[in-house]
């Protein structure tokens, strides 16, 4: 690399050097830089300036929405405070509508335990009345036996009072003595 620095320096013969022709040559470049700069803001000022209105449009549009979204996002966390707020009377309401429910459905089944218990006792008496009936079916025999027993002793003996109450107290005592047997 040096061997090429070398080279062109003396094909030139000087390197670099603050005389006449440096400065032809810096005032050159400003001037080029100067026209380029110009040319390029002519070409370029317009469509820059078009691209940068337009992302300014987009940049406050998308603070416009991030501020609408912030307002309802305000809204909405006001909104579930005052819910967060309201659950105490909301969960009271739902346990009053529970026990009103459980106290309707308490009625319903003492209700239908009432109508059974009806129902049972109606059959229980039904049937003490079948057993009554057919306890009176079986005592009858016997108690027409026992009353002609005594009928036959009574016209046996001389009936007297002191023996007809004898006679009755023995019936009465035999009739009590056969119902409570069965």
């Amino acid at each position: 690399m040096q061997e090429i620095i070398i080279t062109i320096a003396q094909a030139q013969e000087r390197v670099f050097a603050l005389d006449q022709q440096t400065f032809i040559q810096i005032g050159i470049q400003i001037l080029n830089g100067i026209i380029l700069a110009v040319a390029l803001g002519l070409i370029f000022y317009k469509p820059v300036k078009k691209f940068m209105a337009e992302r300014t449009k987009n940049i406050e549009t998308k603070i416009d929405v991030a501020d609408t979204t912030m307002a309802k996002a305000e809204k909405l966390i006001a909104e579930y405070e005052s819910k967060i707020q309201n659950i105490d009377a909301e969960y009271e309401k739902v346990l009053e509508e529970g026990r009103l429910k459980a106290a309707a459905e308490e009625k319903i089944i003492i209700e239908e335990a009432r109508e059974e218990a009806e129902r049972i006792k109606a059959e229980a008496l039904k049937s003490g009345s079948l057993e009554r009936e057919r306890i009176r079916a079986e005592t009858r025999p016997l108690v027409i036996e026992l009353a002609t027993t005594l009928a036959e002793r009574y016209v046996k003996v001389s009936i007297n009072e002191e023996t007809q109450d004898k006679l009755y107290d023995e019936v009465l005592s035999e009739l009590e003595d056969a119902r409570w047997r069965r």
